[in-house]
């Protein structure tokens, strides 16, 4: 096995020797949590090779400080920690994002209302610039800006090689009761109140309509008189609305939406049992990774986190009930550690909230033919508001550097040359990536119960219509074709890794 200065020399020597001067893009072995495209020119790219920047290098259990590779997962990563009653200050929902993605792209959980993102808990980062030199980065260092700005730029600033955190003590398992609420007022009222005394240790929520609202508080707890994992038959979204608690082991609450947020497939109890075990974030993102070729944008579900000064709030929510009103919604109180030098100083003069709300939309189909997306981007440059770029973009190049500090990239660009240039700032920014989990799982809904497969299963079985037995032969043939493809990419994936 190779040490890390080991695979770092090899990776700066790979790009020390590299002549053209076209994009690269990395090989990875965790799945991407990034839906691909059939036009995405990163298929065509040259790839460097990343995939063995995935191992837990040191956890200072005095200093309560972990040093990784980029390439480790946060699954991997809390199931290490928790050996040590340590966890990382923000573990994002879903089991395989990366702690480099979580720092490249973006990160949040229920206890962002506390700590930001997983980046704000960062102490240090080593990058490999596209010219292959290696640099240390931290908060105060000749290389600080470097340090700020890698953030949310997808890998377009260098290659970031490894990773020193923080980390917080933890317990065994977490205590969650539900707090319900009829209207938006109060909701925001309460919200507020445990972010003024930071007196719960987790805080989110689901908003299932405008008149069913419900926060999530939660604390590390030494026992538990029960426990509750949502890995088959249980839906944890469905669960905040029917419990007033529940006790989860600490890591089932991190990756409590694994299997979905609020966009889970095969709600049914034939459809939970016979795929609720199996359709996992990694596995349906491999499934699609493997035929993104015959994914077509309309079968896309919308994906979008927005991000709302708590105080635009009410009038954002009034607008999106009447423009939009899909739910259920994921809240996520966010805590904006700094002004952030990757914002622009444009944004701030806009808003001088230090608690933003995450109203996160996972799985609406799309309709009507309007561009939700740009629907949305219009609303959030009104107010103030900001959005991740893991959905379709459809900024025009001014007002993307309204909202992103493009002199702080430039200057970062420069200095690092970077692998890959931000194709987008160029002109208008459209189709930067599609969506995380959700898009996988609507995609993977909308193939099962396709018409083409229910005519051709009525065809070999006829006059069955859609009576039960008809819902019974579909939902075994669909288990043995989704268990085959499953079982089938995992050998195929195995042998490559």
């Amino acid at each position: 096995m190779l040490t890390h200065e080991e695979k770092i020399n090899r990776i700066a020597s790979k790009l020390k020797e590299r002549k053209s001067a076209a994009p690269v893009s990395f090989k990875k072995k965790s799945v991407s949590h990034q839906v691909p495209k059939p036009q995405d020119k990163r298929y065509l790219d040259e790839k460097i090779d990343l995939s063995d920047l995935n191992e837990i290098l040191f956890i200072d259990t005095e200093r309560e400080i972990c040093v990784a590779e980029p390439g480790v997962t946060f699954i991997d990563l809390v199931r290490e920690t928790l050996k040590h009653n340590l966890v990382p200050a923000v573990v994002p929902e879903l089991e395989t994002i990366t702690i480099g993605g979580a720092v490249a792209g973006g990160s949040l959980e229920s206890m962002s209302y506390k700590y930001g993102g997983f980046h704000d808990s960062c102490l240090e980062y080593e990058v490999i610039t596209a010219t292959g030199n290696v640099i240390t980065c931290t908060p105060d260092n000749d290389n600080k800006l470097v340090f700020q700005m890698v953030h949310g730029t997808f890998g377009t600033l260098g290659v970031i090689s490894r990773i020193k955190f923080k980390l917080l003590p933890a317990k065994p398992y977490v205590h969650v009761a539900y707090e319900k609420y009829n209207n938006l007022e109060d909701y925001k009222k309460a919200t507020w109140k445990h972010y003024q005394t930071q007196d719960v240790d987790f805080m989110d929520g689901i908003i299932h309509s405008p008149t069913e609202l419900v926060l999530s508080i939660a604390n590390f707890a030494d026992e538990a008189p029960y426990t509750h994992r949502y890995n088959w038959m249980r839906v944890y979204y469905q669960s905040t609305k029917k419990r007033k608690e529940d006790y989860l082991k600490t890591a089932d609450y991190f990756f409590r939406y694994e299997r979905g947020v609020t966009h889970v497939s095969f709600n049914s109890f034939l459809g939970r049992f016979f795929f609720g075990k199996f359709v996992t974030s990694t596995n349906v993102l491999r499934i699609v990774e493997k035929f993104h070729k015959l994914i077509t944008p309309d079968k896309i579900p919308i994906t979008i986190d927005l991000f709302i000064p708590f105080s635009k709030m009410t009038g954002f929510f009034e607008w999106y009930k009447k423009e939009i009103n899909h739910f259920p919604l994921w809240w996520v109180p966010y805590k904006m550690v700094r002004r952030y030098e990757w914002i622009s100083p444009d944004f701030f003069e806009q808003t001088n909230d230090g608690l933003f709300l995450d109203v996160a939309i996972y799985g609406m189909k799309k309709s009507g033919g309007k561009n939700y997306y740009r629907m949305m981007e219009e609303e959030l440059i009104s107010i103030g508001g900001i959005k991740t770029l893991i959905s379709n973009n459809y900024y025009s190049e001014k007002e993307f550097w309204k909202i992103w500090n493009k002199q702080n990239y430039d200057q970062v660009n420069e200095k690092i040359n970077p692998i890959q240039t931000v194709k987008e700032a160029g002109g208008a920014i459209k189709q930067r990536v599609f969506g995380y989990i959700a898009a996988g799982l609507g995609l993977v809904a909308g193939l099962a119960w396709n018409d083409a497969i229910k005519v051709l299963i009525e065809r070999f079985i006829p006059d069955t219509g859609n009576t039960i037995i008809a819902k019974i032969t579909y939902a075994i043939i669909l288990t043995l074709i989704v268990g085959f493809i499953i079982f089938y990419l995992e050998r195929l994936l195995n042998k490559k890794s």
